[in-house]
């Protein structure tokens, strides 16, 4: 499998307004939709299935294999919702990536409502990011001016409306279906399961919930195909991810790579620990994940590797502590 560091996601993040339309589909973008518009859902469906993309959001779960579970359609309407509430302390990836691509999101949930057989998708967001909720707001704006939104889509026939949701803050809805009563006007608070969303979701309908890297990563799947994606990674934890490195490093930000790199090459890319000191600990998901030293620099960075180790890949916040930190305290 490739380990050549390829930026997909975030190969534009550095041009001159790179959140505009006009740069997106200077990068390819919509090239895909045209694409996934001359295939049957199902087709796209299991390329969904055979790139071996994994949830992006933290807990790993197969992605066309959850597109799958929804059952056969009934002439009722059906539902994506974007997760895109980021409130897990450490995680900061979906907001840069909204920020500086949103059209990848968007045109990622054209296509997977294409394949899931929905006409109204739904990003739900963190109220807090303003800016980031404005972004959308326009990314969603250009998409329909275009002809990539709306009625009659490039001429296909299928139809999509998209709608941004902001949050109310409440930490709790970053749990899926907590997200979906919150969606729905109600407090946000964990539903009993089953019925799991896919048979009772939104307002009781099939429903997919996706987080926003997962569905961003569509757009890149469908235009390079399956086997394109399923060559980076690993064996279990297939294609490329956003790496959120914090902390006492010299250089911390996003670093785009295959799943299974080790945090011993990521730190080398982001000039070692600041100030020339050791490293103490760190989290390889994010603040709710167990603790890694040291001696754990050379883990495979995937669901698997990290889970065998001890701990969870989350979403990738590789939060970063030196020897001048307290644990407890931390």
């Amino acid at each position: 499998m490739s380990t050549q560091l390829t930026p997909i996601l975030s190969k534009f993040w550095d041009d001159p307004q790179s959140w505009t339309l006009e740069t997106y589909e200077r990068n390819e973008g919509y090239q895909a939709l045209d694409k996934a518009l001359k295939m049957e859902p199902a087709e796209l469906v299991q390329m969904a299935k055979d790139s071996g993309l994994r949830g992006r959001g933290g807990a790993g779960f197969p992605t066309g294999m959850k597109w799958g579970f929804l059952p056969p359609p009934d002439g009722g309407p059906r539902y994506l919702v974007v997760n895109a509430d980021e409130s897990e302390p450490g995680t900061c990836k979906d907001i840069p990536l909204m920020m500086a691509a949103p059209q990848f999101l968007i045109e990622g949930s054209i296509i997977t409502s294409y394949a899931i057989g929905c006409n109204h998708a739904f990003i739900y967001l963190r109220g807090e990011v303003v800016h980031v909720y404005r972004r959308l707001l326009r990314a969603v704006e250009e998409a329909y001016a275009a002809g990539h939104l709306g009625k009659n889509i490039h001429g296909s026939g299928f139809d999509l409306d998209i709608t941004v949701h902001a949050g109310a803050g409440a930490y709790i809805c970053g749990e899926e279906t907590a997200l979906l009563d919150s969606l729905e006007g109600r407090r946000g608070q964990p539903r009993s399961k089953p019925p799991f969303p896919a048979v009772a979701g939104l307002y009781a309908r099939p429903t997919v919930v996706n987080n926003v890297e997962s569905i961003a990563s569509i757009p890149p799947i469908i235009l390079h195909g399956d086997e394109w994606f399923a060559d980076m990674g690993t064996e279990g934890s297939k294609g490329f991810g956003l790496f959120s490195l914090s902390g006492h490093v010299e250089k911390p930000g996003q670093y785009e790579a295959p799943l299974g790199i080790t945090m011993r090459e990521l730190l080398e890319m982001a000039g070692g620990i600041r100030g020339g000191r050791k490293i103490k600990f760190w989290t390889p998901g994010g603040s709710s994940t167990p603790l890694f030293t040291d001696a754990h620099l050379d883990i495979p960075l995937d669901f698997d590797s990290v889970a065998k180790a001890g701990s969870m890949l989350g979403t990738r916040a590789l939060q970063i502590f030196d020897e001048t930190v307290c644990v407890v305290r931390a």
